[in-house]
């Protein structure tokens, strides 16, 4: 029973601690997002992305590549995909001036409604003079998506 408490604290433990470290972080962000002072420029190496021909049920992996043009750290406070299809991930360090980052989007093809052409957008904030939102585009084709086969009729013989 003492062996099933100590884990159950070392777990609460672990939990309290992360979640500590994930408001933190997000009051930096969010210092970031306001503090004019230290706002530096961003120019964008990549923002359409295109993942070709995939099929329906396929994952496919965007990268969106960012230099620091500025004389401050750049940083991305934030990374928002434009629906539930697809998860993004941004680098979280400071980017030093000259430096580049990245914004990753996971893309499910299993989480749309049909096929065919797809248009997704990712939304970063960071601490630039030139705009602190920019809109990341990545496009497609999802094939093979249920419904897209024709069946024709038999014919009466």
């Amino acid at each position: 029973m003492k062996a099933i408490l100590s884990i159950l604290s070392l777990f609460s433990l672990i939990f309290a601690f992360s979640s500590c470290k994930d408001s933190a972080n997000e009051a930096l962000q969010k210092k970031a997002e306001l503090d004019t002072a230290n706002f530096t420029t961003v120019q964008w190496l990549d923002t359409l992305v295109s993942i070709g021909t995939i099929n329906m049920g396929e994952k496919a992996q965007v990268k969106f590549r960012c230099k620091n043009t500025g004389t401050k750290p750049l940083i991305i406070t934030n990374a928002r995909p434009g629906c539930g299809c697809t998860v993004a991930d941004f680098t979280k360090e400071p980017i030093a001036p000259g430096g580049e980052g990245w914004v990753t989007g996971a893309f499910d093809s299993k989480k749309i409604h049909g096929g065919g052409d797809i248009h997704k957008t990712i939304i970063v904030s960071t601490n630039t003079s030139n705009g602190t939102e920019k809109f990341l585009v990545f496009t497609g084709i999802v094939n093979g998506a249920p419904g897209d086969k024709v069946v024709m009729p038999k014919e009466k013989k």
